[in-house]
């Protein structure tokens, strides 16, 4: 695919709808009730929300704050968005008052769709601004739907610029104010175009989709792939382990988060039979474990294709389709993005150095909402973003992370990148998985702790993992302390909330 048309000026939706399929009764999704909608219905449905939308007087750049269930009314919601050129804001379905607060304060919608039970609380937030709140359920029934019923599918999708903010993604905000990623038409068209490329989509496959529709991941990755390819998918509620095994018989591709992966080899029924028909197993959004990767190729007949990306840029690497899929590396830079690792004075490395990672291309925002001092920061003088991750570059191009910068531990001067003892741990016998964070040391300034949660029945005792882990590295990359635990804290997608531990485990080298 032309990644230079991809950026072109035009709206996202009509870019998509190049690729439809000729038949436009094509199936798009099914559901698990066994509905059926096709891309014909797609281009209605939309129609009709968007047409509701702008009646209510909605112009172009209008902000939707979004927080619904998954359901197909929430992806014409979607399409409907891009379609009038309104500001697509998709929040997480576990936000609370506090955060949604801030979220409708910082980007002052024009309207919100909620589920019905939030109505009272988001008619509360808005009661002095004119902002129109509309309901939408899990069954894609409520005020919105009921408007559509009375509306005509007349709709004709409006132009729009390459630069023209599509959708404003905010950070998760667990290290200070949640920041809103301004994402364009050409942002999200480069970075699909490149993805289907990369992956091999064609009108043949059927992605099994158990991702929320309020991530990069489930909205723009997964359902992006399907329009920009014409093909279907099995579109579940959420990941059921039950539901994933009865559909991967149907299904070619999916995508997944690693816990996905983890929780289908718990299933004696998982194997190479049941994954006969597929083609491809994608992960992301946090790191896969080397161990499942290996475990999932011995029952299924399938290496995971692990890539990296973040909210601010899409995607940015992945392991190839054809070729060597290496455990613990993202991968490459796909087609058209620049990846490269630097030091503290933005001068890049030898392959093989850990440093900052840095990312340049078309799928690159172009800042934050309201946001224009920090977002100047965030990038180099010569056009690169900062990521925010450490990372090394091998001289294949295989991209290896190591960490957040922020979560980099400095003991007695010298750089600990967790990952490199997180992996080590995590090869040993008893590990289910582990996280390592730095906290306040009189001494070193900051000292090295190891959150570790054991597999089965197993007793493991915090000296013997750090004999263990003795001969594998320096001294001074050794934990001082270990904790042993039932579970990691975990964010909605399946990353795991250092901050949370970080202020969990604060005080453990204070006198006492």
């Amino acid at each position: 695919m032309d990644l230079h048309l991809a950026t072109k000026n035009k709206n996202l939706f009509a870019l998509f709808e190049e690729h439809f399929p000729a038949d436009r009764n094509s199936p798009l999704l099914s559901t698990l009730d066994g509905d059926v909608c096709s891309y014909a219905d797609a281009m209605d449905e939309s129609a009709r929300f968007a047409r509701c939308l702008s009646d209510m007087g909605l112009q172009r750049g209008d902000r939707v704050t979004v927080q619904v269930e998954k359901s197909p009314a929430a992806i014409w919601l979607y399409f409907a968005c891009l379609r009038g050129g309104f500001v697509f804001h998709p929040l997480n379905t576990d936000y609370q008052l506090d955060e949604l607060v801030y979220f409708v304060s910082n980007a002052e919608p024009s309207a919100i769709v909620c589920d019905p039970s939030k109505e009272s609380l988001f008619r509360e937030l808005v009661k002095d601004k004119h902002c129109e709140v509309l309901t939408l359920d899990a069954q894609g029934q409520g005020q919105l739907y009921d408007a559509t019923l009375e509306t005509a599918p007349n709709f004709q999708t409006r132009n729009c610029k390459a630069e023209n903010t599509a959708v404003l993604l905010y950070s998760s905000g667990t290290t200070g104010v949640p920041k809103g990623a301004m994402l364009t038409h050409g942002n999200l068209a480069a970075n699909t175009a490149a993805l289907v490329e990369a992956w091999g989509f064609s009108q043949n496959d059927c992605l099994l989709h158990a991702l929320p529709l309020y991530h990069a991941h489930g909205l723009f990755v997964g359902i992006g792939c399907v329009l920009l390819s014409g093909c279907s998918m099995v579109f579940l509620p959420r990941f059921n382990r039950e539901d994933v095994i009865a559909a991967l018989p149907e299904c070619t591709v999916m995508m997944g988060v690693p816990t996905f992966y983890s929780r289908l080899l718990t299933d004696k029924r998982f194997d190479n039979k049941l994954c006969a028909d597929m083609r491809l197993f994608i992960s992301g959004s946090a790191p896969l474990r080397p161990e499942t990767f290996a475990e999932f190729r011995e029952r299924s007949g399938h290496e995971i294709l692990e890539r990296y990306g973040m909210t601010e840029t899409s995607m940015n690497a992945s392991n190839p389709l054809d070729g060597e899929r290496r455990p613990g590396s993202v991968g490459s830079a796909l087609p058209g993005i620049t990846l490269r690792v630097v030091d503290n004075d933005d001068k890049e490395l030898p392959a093989g150095e850990i440093g900052h990672l840095q990312v340049k291309g078309p799928n690159v925002f172009p800042g934050y909402w309201r946001m224009r001092k920090k977002s100047a920061e965030e990038f180099t003088e010569d056009g690169f973003f900062r990521t925010g991750d450490e990372a090394e570059i091998d001289t294949d191009g295989y991209v290896t992370i190591v960490g957040r910068a922020k979560d980099m531990i400095i003991s007695g001067g010298l750089n600990v990148y967790p990952r490199e003892i997180e992996s080590v741990l995590d090869s040993m016998d008893g590990v289910a998985e582990s996280a390592v964070i730095g906290a306040p040391h009189p001494d070193f300034g900051e000292g090295v702790i190891a959150v570790v949660v054991t597999s089965g029945s197993t007793t493991l005792s915090g000296s013997a993992l750090i004999a263990q882990l003795r001969p594998h590295m320096a001294t001074f990359k050794l934990p001082k302390q270990v904790y042993v635990v039932d579970n990691l804290p975990r964010n909605s997608m399946g990353k795991v909330q250092k901050s949370v531990l970080r202020e969990q485990y604060a005080s453990s080298f204070e006198a006492g």
